[in-house]
């Protein structure tokens, strides 16, 4: 009940935050505000985010991939499982939480103090994805080789969602005030249904064709890691 209640508090912080940050932008957006909007103190805001960027960049989803990578069969080389393990959360299945993903990757992609601190929170990822590499390679997690793939993976990871959002911006249909429009819209959205997990309707803005291109994308790039980069 405890951790069931923790959860429902980070998402409703979450939430409220990606609906004043459609509204009003991520910078002129204070913490205060975020707490307010979600009934809750300023203190909670921080005992469950350190940082506003926190906000935007911190959650559940590294645990879900390693545990998607886990249930692979031990055989598979390691980045078919990811590929496997991406698609999940990615997919049309993942319905609310993968619209909320998406906007939250435009906001990465848009605010250059959250890309900054991105790169730090690279790290952390690193760790877990290197104790699950390191557990279906049959080597310790700080082995030289682990370290490595697990560097090649997320640089992998991060050009392909940044590849995907920055055609999503230069689309010359849509022009920047436009696409923010888009984004801000989505983001409303998917901060008003990110606990229905019954919701499956593709929407406007961050939209199926999004999830489908950022998993084709980072598709063609595990697959890039595989083939042994043959430039």
């Amino acid at each position: 009940m405890r951790e069931r209640k923790k959860i429902k508090t980070r998402q409703a912080i979450r939430r409220a935050a990606l609906r004043l940050f459609a509204e009003q932008g991520y910078e002129a957006t204070p913490v205060d505000r975020i707490a307010a909007a979600a009934d809750v103190s300023t203190s909670t805001v921080f005992r469950y985010f350190p940082a506003k960027e926190d906000i935007v960049l911190t959650d559940e989803y590294d645990v879900l991939m390693a545990e998607a990578i886990r249930e692979r069969p031990p055989d598979e080389p390691p980045a078919v499982s990811l590929r496997h393990a991406v698609v999940g959360l990615l997919g049309p299945a993942a319905g609310a939480e993968r619209e909320e993903l998406l906007v939250r990757l435009a906001l990465v992609r848009q605010v250059p103090a959250l890309r900054t601190r991105m790169s730090g929170g690279l790290a952390d990822n690193g760790v877990l994805l290197g104790e699950v590499l390191a557990e279906r390679s049959g080597r310790a997690p700080d082995d030289f080789e682990v370290r490595v793939v697990v560097g090649a993976v997320l640089g992998a990871l991060r050009e392909a969602v940044f590849h995907c959002l920055e055609r999503r911006l230069a689309q010359p249909t849509a022009s920047a005030t436009d696409e923010a429009g888009k984004t801000g819209a989505a983001a409303e959205r998917a901060a008003g249904s990110a606990g229905k997990r019954g919701t499956r309707t593709p929407r406007n803005g961050t939209d199926a064709r999004d999830g489908d291109e950022m998993a084709a994308a980072i598709d063609r790039a595990l697959d890039l890691l595989t083939r042994g980069l043959p430039l």
